[in-house]
This record gives C-alpha cells, structure tokens and sequence, in this order.
C-alpha cells in the first residue's frame, strides 16, 4: 500500500506571532519555520502504518517556495521513503481550492491507496483542503481522525463528536485528515536526519503544469487581536466573589 501526506510550512507554534505593519500579512522573514503540526501527526501515523507490514511506500508533498525542501527532508528524517515539492512563485497566491486541485494532480499520477492530512494548518485554519481534495477525486474521507485501523481493503476511522466517538469504515483508496488525539510524533535522530538528505526529492514548478490560480479568495487585512481592558482583581473568598458579582448584577 502507497501513502501519500501532504505538509504544509507554517511559523513554528513556539513563535510569537508578528503582523507586518502595512496589515498585508504576518512577518516571516528572519522567522522559524516548521511543519504544520497536524500534518506532523499525519506523517508519524503513516510511517507507523509502514512499520506494521500495513504499508509499503510513503510519500510526502508539498506546496510552497524552494525553502519548503526542508519541511520535507525534516518530514523523510521522520521515516517517509521521498518527497515532491510542487514549487510555486513567491506572489503566488494559493487559496484552500487551489491547493486541493494541486494535490488532484499528484494523487492521478502518484495513485496512492491513502491520502493523509492534517485536519487543518495552523496558520489560517481553515480546515477545507482535506474535504476539497475528496470531492475532487471523489474518494472517501474521514475527517478529525482519532485512530485509523486497516483490515484487508478497508480502513476504519475512529473520530470524535458531539456525542462520543464515531467509527467509519471505508473502501480504499481514502482521504483521512488527521486529529491531535492519533499519535505523539517521533523525534528525529541524527542518523534518519543524514539519510534524508540522500532520500529522492522531486521539484515540480507550478508554472510548468496545467493549472492557474482561481483567485477567488483576497485578504483584505491582517490585524492583531485587541487588547483586553481593565484589570484582574484579586480577592479573598468566595463571599467576596458573589458580592462582587451581585454589585456587578451579574448574578
């Protein structure tokens, strides 16, 4: 079974992050970047796939600039066997839809048996190109996956709801997006980050291929969240808190 996880480059989650003054977007340069955590957990599920007898390739793509090679060798040094970067230009505006058409491309010429993706990038959290990708293909899908078992041709996701926990069972090949709750992700060592750099990576130039932006998506403004007013109050007991709360006809 082939496996193929899309990863995208984000401001690592430890960053603080910084709005460009003019409001057109967040600082990045001189910024550390990383993985998108969700699409982390993506990877680890896969490579644990692979360590199971349940897969036997897995392979991870990408859309960004050139700098997104290193997403991807840090990706391959987690255990992925090689990498596609579908290298776009720098004012190239890419919305949600337009990354799952991308993706529709690497999917008919790659023909894996499962897609994986993080159920949203932290960066924009929008939490469509998973649901985008499905309709495309018209593939299966489970979203906010919390455990994934795979018994002959069939995959079993296990997610939460409202009400508890939902299992799905679906034929492959599949679609999942993937949830915080499916697995802690590895550390890489220093042996898998020296294999990686000799692990194939592919470069395709969006120019080059079938496709244009649709546009249909502008940012307007980027704006930091407002800060709040006022000022804690401490107090002694909870005497004082209903006090407090009644003076304030809150209760």
């Amino acid at each position: 079974m082939k496996i193929l996880i899309a990863v995208k480059r984000v401001i690592d989650h430890n960053v603080k992050i910084r709005v460009k003054a003019d409001g057109s977007g967040v600082e990045l340069t001189n910024v550390k970047m990383a993985i998108n955590p969700f699409d982390e957990i993506a990877v680890e599920e896969a490579v644990r796939l692979k360590e199971a007898g349940k897969a036997s390739e897995v392979v991870v793509v990408s859309i960004g600039e050139i700098s997104s090679q290193e997403i991807l060798r840090s990706a391959m040094a987690l255990g992925a066997d090689s990498a596609i970067l579908l290298q776009r230009p720098a004012d190239m505006i890419l919305e949600p839809l337009d990354i799952a058409r991308l993706l529709q491309q690497v999917v008919i010429r790659e023909q894996p048996d499962l897609i994986l993706l993080g159920k949203q990038a932290i960066d924009d959290d929008c939490n469509q190109t998973g649901q985008m990708l499905s309709a495309l293909l018209e593939y299966p899908q489970g979203t906010f996956a919390s455990q994934i078992i795979i018994e002959n041709d069939l995959i079993h996701v296990t997610r939460e709801i409202d009400g508890g926990l939902e299992t799905l069972s679906m034929p492959l090949p599949a679609i999942v997006t993937t949830d915080l709750r499916l697995n802690v992700p590895r550390y890489a060592t220093l042996p898998n980050i020296m294999k990686a750099k000799k692990k194939p990576l592919e470069i395709m130039n969006i120019v080059e291929m079938d496709f244009s932006p649709l546009g249909q998506v502008k940012t307007i403004n980027v704006s930091e969240p407002k800060k709040r007013s006022g000022q804690c109050t401490l107090l002694n007991n909870a005497t004082a808190l209903v006090s407090e709360l009644k003076a304030k006809e809150v209760i």
